[in-house]
């Protein structure tokens, strides 16, 4: 028997963008894993399981029963957006440590989550619920134009819009709906302010009720009037740090959020920081890892770190930066090419990673057919010394790297 402390699981996402995440828990844990299908190549990582519906929290509950009966948990842990609140849930029932339930509902509640930054003075976005078109049109009346129209309770930008005149509000209203509709706890929409201004995440630790803002994000989004998310960029080094980290910190507050890791979203308007909103996990599109090449800080063993009650070590031991960039096509179609010059890549120490997640003969849906899950072709990663090195050589890969579509008929 091991005798490291043991950590639940709960879901592990998909391995081409959470695989790091489970990988990098287990080089300090033994981890059972409460998951939707039966494990494949997370089967490496964990030491037991349990198969159950994820959506069906009874069958969560019983199986993280059963786990606990096998096994003396110190903590459980998600970062799967989906499965914040069940896993509070899961871990009162357990005893466990754990943010509360109502806290994660406010993190996932958009809605929720800007009338606590009013609460409490976090400068976030005007925001007016809307459950028809007539009051999304009544909404804009008071909010003006450019406005954006989102799902209450969703994630990845889907169903997110900006509308910019009155006769765009039909289609993009019905757009949001359709994206709001697949939230398994609120299916409404929201109508806000549109904040003018570049746009960062701040990921964040928090302990014992005080957060440390351990990195920023730089973002980089398609072509509007969508917000799907294009790229990242880290740099240990960022300036703009020093800036945001007191409104992250802020807003994290505000939630009553006090354990766990956090990945904040912002934009900058007229240089100073606005909060769009808090999610209670690491952030997606490998921003973790990105954080792991720039800093050296690990993200995924300081949640765990949190779950289980330990004091995590987010002493930065790297200064650089990284960046990741997604692959996507011009235009909706079928994949017919992908390909990145082989004696480019073999001989390119900064290209970290190639990742294809779309086979040829596959179809691209870009927005608003689509979304991130559809658009995505694949995509890569480099390092360098600081982000105008890295952003160089995101371009000098792009030009290496081939991706090819045939629109349908």
């Amino acid at each position: 028997m091991s005798d490291r402390p043991l950590v639940l699981v709960v879901s592990a996402g998909d391995e081409t963008y959470r695989g790091y995440c489970l990988e990098q828990v287990a080089a300090a844990y033994d981890v059972v894993l409460l998951t939707g299908t039966e494990p494949s190549w997370e089967k490496p990582f964990i030491v037991d399981h349990a198969v159950v519906d994820l959506t069906d929290f009874a069958a969560l509950l019983d199986g993280g029963r059963a786990l606990a009966d096998r096994h003396d948990l110190a903590g459980v842990v998600t970062w799967d957006e989906w499965n914040l609140v069940p896993t509070a849930r899961l871990a009162r029932a357990l005893g466990l440590s754990s943010n509360s339930v109502e806290v994660m509902r406010s993190c996932r509640n958009k809605a929720a989550a800007r009338g606590l930054f009013a609460i409490h003075g976090v400068p976030s976005a005007a925001s007016m619920k809307a459950r028809t078109l007539l009051e999304a049109g009544l909404a804009t009346m008071t909010l003006g134009y450019p406005a954006v129209i989102k799902p209450a309770a969703f994630a990845g930008s889907i169903g997110v819009i900006r509308v910019d005149r009155s006769e765009e509000l039909p289609a993009a209203f019905a757009f949001a709906s359709e994206g709001a509709s697949r939230s398994r706890e609120d299916t409404s929409v929201l109508v806000e302010e549109y904040l003018d201004g570049p746009e960062f995440s701040v990921e964040c630790v928090t302990h014992r009720g005080e957060t440390t803002a351990v990195a920023v994000t730089r973002k980089h989004l398609g072509p509007a009037p969508y917000f799907d998310e294009t790229g990242h960029t880290v740099d240990a080094a960022d300036p703009l740090l020093v800036q945001v980290a007191p409104a992250a910190a802020a807003a994290v507050k505000a939630l009553g959020i006090t354990e766990g890791v956090q990945h904040v979203e912002l934009r900058l308007v007229n240089g100073r920081p606005r909060l769009i909103e808090v999610n209670g996990r690491i952030g997606g599109d490998m921003i973790g890892h990105l954080v792991r090449l720039a800093t050296g800080i690990d993200l995924p063993k300081a949640a765990a770190d949190l779950a289980c009650d330990r004091t995590p070590d987010i002493t930065p031991t790297r200064r650089g930066a990284a960046g990741i960039r997604m692959l996507y096509s011009d235009a909706s179609g079928t994949l017919t090419a992908r390909h990145i010059n082989t004696p480019f890549a073999a001989h390119t120490p900064w290209l970290r990673q190639v990742q294809w997640i779309r086979e040829i003969g596959e179809k691209l849906l870009l927005p608003p057919e689509g979304d991130l899950f559809t658009a995505r072709a694949g995509f890569y990663i480099v390092t360098g010394r600081n982000t105008g090195e890295v952003t160089e050589r995101l371009d000098t890969a792009a030009d290496e790297i081939t991706l090819t579509t045939r629109a349908d008929r």
